[in-house]
């Protein structure tokens, strides 16, 4: 058996080609698209953003979506820098469309970008300035023997919309749950209130499904300066920490019933702005926040600062990302399930 030949083929032409790095940030999935997508117009990423949800979007469910991905993956496509001293963009894709910000992500972008060389990495830090659909992100990486160890982030703006609000939702009767923005916008609910358990990923996915469904039918949800940003992401269930020195558990049912399996750095962007707005958490104040697998993230509030009429903090975010995998994606036109489905 030639196994080389194996190494050696290549796909015939007309195949379209998408190389990847692979990566995880907390346990979660971030697939970084590093060659081989179409040109992306627009002056800016939210209209970026626009161009690929209307052109592109059979490209993000071919990658995310099976044979090559499945309902929980998650993936960032590559861009220039379009504020006057960022470095790179971002869009964020996963298995519903196009997310705005991604907390996750951006850790992992930090360690893929860094780590293979895309941009130069400098000990004992380095930062990245990261314009995604939500506003531009700065990231600070720790850096040793040319190694991305972790990174921290200073995430957009997030605000607490509304505290102790409640909606009926079947089968689970009345839910009461807390509207903050983080980068995106989540419900959060405490896990115990809907006798949700925090280990139970089906439950999870059907209670976050209904509790998601039920608000978006009845309010309108609106960010002061983007209209882009004005939907409901996620709900996020909150419970009891395991590990010791741990403030609480974050388990983050977002897009079409996909589970985080980190904190959620934008999650936990909101949790801080829900927990300060209800004065328990201050200014320059640090939380560690586990996940559904046990990973963690630490959240600090840098700074306040407003949104339009919205008192608002400054989050930093610092969690840990590692490198899986390099592979190239191959489309095979003749493959009626190549462009990608879902059964969830």
């Amino acid at each position: 058996m030639d196994r080389g030949s194996a190494l050696r083929w290549e796909p015939p032409p007309g195949w379209e080609r998408l190389s990847v790095i692979e990566a995880h940030t907390g346990g979660e999935p971030f697939r970084v698209v590093v060659d081989g997508l179409p040109d992306i117009p627009g002056s800016t990423v939210l209209e970026r953003r626009q161009f690929a949800r209307k052109h592109l979007d059979d490209l993000r469910k071919a990658m995310m979506w099976e044979p090559r991905g499945h309902a929980d993956m998650y993936g960032g496509w590559l861009g220039p820098a379009f504020s006057a001293d960022g470095d790179l963009s971002v869009l964020f894709v996963h298995n519903e469309g196009f997310s705005t910000m991604c907390g996750h992500g951006i850790i992992a972008l930090c360690k893929v970008v860094l780590d293979t060389g895309m941009l130069p990495a400098d000990e004992p830090e380095t930062t990245l300035r990261i314009d995604t659909p939500a506003g531009q992100v700065v990231a600070t990486s720790n850096v040793v023997d040319g190694v991305v160890r972790s990174t921290s982030f200073l995430n957009v703006p997030s605000f607490a919309v509304s505290l102790d609000d409640d909606v009926q939702v079947e089968g689970l009767g009345n839910v009461v749950y807390d509207l903050g923005f983080g980068g995106a916008f989540y419900a959060i609910v405490d896990a115990g209130s809907v006798g949700v358990d925090l280990d139970d990923s089906a439950g999870l996915i059907a209670s976050g499904r209904s509790i998601k469904h039920a608000i978006v039918k009845t309010r309108e949800i609106t960010h002061p300066d983007h209209p882009d940003l004005g939907f409901l992401y996620g709900v996020i269930f909150t419970g009891l920490a395991i590990a010791d020195g741990a403030h609480s558990r974050n388990v983050c049912v977002f897009a079409d019933g996909e589970v985080d399996r980190s904190p959620t750095g934008t999650g936990v962007s909101a949790r801080l702005a829900i927990l300060h707005a209800r004065g328990e958490v201050g200014v320059g104040e640090t939380l560690t926040i586990e996940s559904i697998v046990g990973s963690k993230f630490t959240g600090r509030i840098a700074g306040v600062t407003t949104v339009g009429n919205n008192a608002a903090i400054v989050p930093e975010i610092a969690g840990t990302a590692h490198i899986t995998g390099r592979a190239e994606l191959w489309l095979d036109p003749a493959d009626s399930l190549g462009q990608g489905f879902s059964i969830r």
